[in-house]
């Protein structure tokens, strides 16, 4: 058996650190190499990264403490009836891991993260908070209208900071870096939907959460060498059964989730884990007089499923399916925030979609700082196993 190659292991091992520093050194070393850079932190799912580049910014991903840290603070601030990422995030900023940062954007999931943007408020974090609200109407002259407005809103919040105005050829440099980091990482999910062994499902997701913490040059670079080391033959394929994982799009699994799922038999060949960096689906125009109009456009007709965004006439269902027979995959495994209202709502629909196509599936919930795996390990393994003798 041909062993990975040894750059391949440093990368990997760079990713880890990154991707898990919760002190975000990385990008505060970033921005004090020049006057005018500026951070704006943002929750999960998606904000449009370019804009926060085009402004000499560094879009930097909060995805919630997980098992990292102690929270006892963040109790105090909610009930015990929701997820468990706004307790997390909130530790984080009273306890000074959030300082240096300029700004910070909420997208708009549910009410948790709605809620939260009002705590950083009255803690005085930052020197802008914005409730990034998604339009849930795709006409272009309605949803699209109230999402340019908000767009710009975020611009000039950034622009009274450092005072970089946004010019278009700016702009339509920074739409092109991130097509690029869109091009590699579905050609990374390419490469482990036929090679799965060669990068593991942990490994992959520390590559992509390394991505949410530093400059989008960095993170190209390194996914550069990363989808060409992992194009080689090496490793061992395994009799796995091949999963796609959905509903984890916001907060984010413990690593010793995924690897229980992977132990139990099953290759990850696709997942909405980090669904922000995956959010636009193809190429944003890069090439206009209006970047800005075409980073509009994408966010309406290039949007991925998510229980984040009202979708009318593309049934999420119908496009699950189609996803797991894209990647090959034999079931789909279904695990979602425990108390997360969006993805649980939508699990019905997903799994009589699933029935009705003849995809198996199973379903758990996790929390970030969740210990015990030994259930989520049988449960799997038993659904790897059913499936290798009677599918």
């Amino acid at each position: 058996m041909t062993q990975a190659p040894p750059r391949l292991t440093t990368l990997l091992d760079e990713c880890k650190q990154l991707a898990f520093d919760l002190n975000f050194t990385y990008a505060k070393q970033w921005k004090s190499e020049s006057e005018n850079r500026i951070l704006v932190g943002y929750l999960p799912i998606y904000v449009p990264r370019e804009i926060i580049h085009a402004s000499n910014g560094l879009a930097v991903g909060i995805l919630g403490a997980g098992d990292r840290k102690q929270i006892i603070k963040g109790d105090a601030y909610y009930q015990s009836y929701i997820c468990h990422l706004p307790r997390g995030v909130i530790e984080m900023a009273l306890d000074d891991n959030l300082n240096n940062f300029d700004g910070f954007l909420f997208p708009s999931i549910c009410d948790c993260v709605r809620n939260l943007s009002g705590m950083f408020k009255l803690a005085k974090k930052g020197k802008f908070t914005r409730y990034f609200d998604y339009p849930q109407n795709f006409q272009k002259n309605i949803g699209g209208t109230f999402y340019r407005e908000l767009i710009e809103t975020i611009m000039n919040d950034m622009f009274k900071i450092n005072g970089v105005k946004i010019t278009n050829e700016a702009l339509n440099n920074s739409i092109a870096l991130y097509n690029r980091n869109r091009q590699l990482i579905e050609e990374m999910y390419a490469i482990r939907q036929e090679f799965p062994w060669r990068l593991s499902a942990v490994d992959a997701y520390h590559v992509m959460r390394a991505g949410m913490v530093v400059n989008v040059e960095k993170h190209n670079l390194m996914l550069e060498e990363i989808v060409q080391l992992i194009s080689h033959d090496f490793g061992e394929s395994l009799d796995n059964i091949r999963v796609v994982i959905s509903g984890s799009f916001c907060e984010q699994p413990p690593i010793g989730m995924i690897k229980s799922i992977e132990m139990a038999g099953c290759y990850i060949v696709d997942d909405d884990l980090m669904l922000g960096s995956r959010w636009i689906i193809g190429d944003i125009d890069a090439h206009t007089n209006d970047g800005l109009n075409s980073i509009v456009d994408a966010f309406l007709t290039q949007s991925a499923p998510s229980s984040a965004i009202y979708d009318v006439g593309n049934p999420k269902g119908a496009r699950l399916v189609t996803q797991v027979k894209m990647r090959n995959a034999d079931g789909v495994i279904f695990c979602a925030a425990s108390f997360c209202d969006p993805a649980l709502l939508d699990r019905p629909d997903l799994q009589k979609a699933c029935d009705n196509a003849g995809i198996a599936h199973i379903n758990f919930q996790f929390h970030e700082n969740t210990g015990q795996f030994k259930v989520i390990k049988e449960q799997a393994g038993t659904f790897s196993d059913s499936i290798k003798l009677w599918v």
